[in-house]
């Protein structure tokens, strides 16, 4: 019998550690339903004091510690600048920090000398005039991975199907919720310096890479064009010779020949420039041949922006002019 007690009070045990550790999931937000939508963002302008990283986004953690180790009281801020589904962990490149302050506030001397002395760096973000955001619970540290989990697909589904350009992705971590916040303007505001010398060298490299390759290629056609002069003049000597000797005729009439079958080769270039135009014609007459092209265009552009959260154009260059 009392084995059956036993067995009883152990299964009781088991059920309300389950039911604890359910009740604790919940309570972080496991149901809790995603609501994604665009308009004006849950903070203005601030002023933070951040660390800029490149490497996995599971490092951010650490930083997310530092900040919190130095002040508990500021809110933190996370600022993720690639798609881990597109770029490798190495090459992701992010910036975590602390929220100095908010709106007309100023933040203290203290606050920054305490701030750079562990490293950090301090800047500020204008206040995002519309922004793509959603919210969720802040309850417990589990918190963070049903939200990283959760909120991070819905925005990439929303942004997809409306075709956004909204980045980079911003987590703010404000009392009891965590913010996500998408700029859908002037996100070149939001790029740390660390952040826009990358991109500044890595559009350099990119222009770099560009040149060579049309040095490379101009000189391969220059080279093609000379190889054919060449055989050109090659064959055109020979046919001089071969007709001087096997028809009775003076040399003078041989050369006359050969440089009117010369002129003609080039009457022929001509021509084939005149079937060009021609067709050229054609194709804009038909008013479809033009238009047809612009899907493949809008395409190739859309194609370029893999590497970034929202798969569109990279926009810190135009934040940055």
């Amino acid at each position: 019998m009392s084995d059956w007690v036993l067995l009883g009070l152990i299964a009781a045990l088991v059920a309300l550690l389950l039911l604890t550790v359910f009740g604790f999931v919940v309570y972080s937000g496991l149901f809790t339903e995603v609501v994604v939508s665009a308009g004006s963002p849950p903070v203005s302008n601030i002023t933070l004091a951040y660390k800029f990283r490149v490497g996995p986004y599971g490092e951010s953690g650490q930083l997310f510690t530092d900040g919190c180790s130095i002040s508990s009281k500021l809110c933190s801020i996370g600022v993720y600048y690639d798609n881990p589904h597109t770029v490798s962990p190495e090459k992701c490149r992010f910036a975590i920090g602390r929220i100095l302050s908010e709106g007309d506030a100023k933040p203290s001397e203290e606050q920054i000398k305490r701030f750079q002395k562990y490293g950090f760096k301090i800047f500020s973000f204008p206040a995002p005039s519309h922004v793509v955001m959603a919210s969720f619970p802040f309850t417990t540290p589990l918190s963070i991975h049903l939200a990283v989990n959760r909120v991070h697909p819905a925005l990439d589904t929303y942004i997809k199907e409306r075709k956004l350009c909204a980045h980079p992705r911003i987590e703010i971590y404000k009392e009891d919720r965590i913010y996500f916040v998408c700029p859908l303007a002037r996100q070149g505001d939001f790029y740390v310096p660390e952040m826009k010398e990358l991109e500044r060298k890595s559009r350099a490299a990119a222009a770099e890479a560009e040149d060579a390759q049309t040095d490379i290629t101009g000189a391969d056609t220059m080279s093609e064009a000379s190889s054919i002069s060449i055989e050109a003049t090659t064959d055109s000597r020979d046919t001089s010779v071969a007709t001087s000797i096997l028809l009775p005729f003076p040399a003078s009439r041989g050369r006359e020949e050969a440089d009117n079958r010369s002129e003609h080769s080039y009457s022929e270039s001509g021509a084939s420039g005149s079937s060009f135009e021609e067709l050229d014609l054609e194709v804009t007459g038909d008013g479809e041949g033009a238009p047809g092209l612009l899907p493949d265009v809008g395409y190739a552009g859309n194609q370029e922006v893999t590497d970034k959260w929202t798969k569109e154009p990279i926009a810190a260059e135009r934040g940055e002019e």
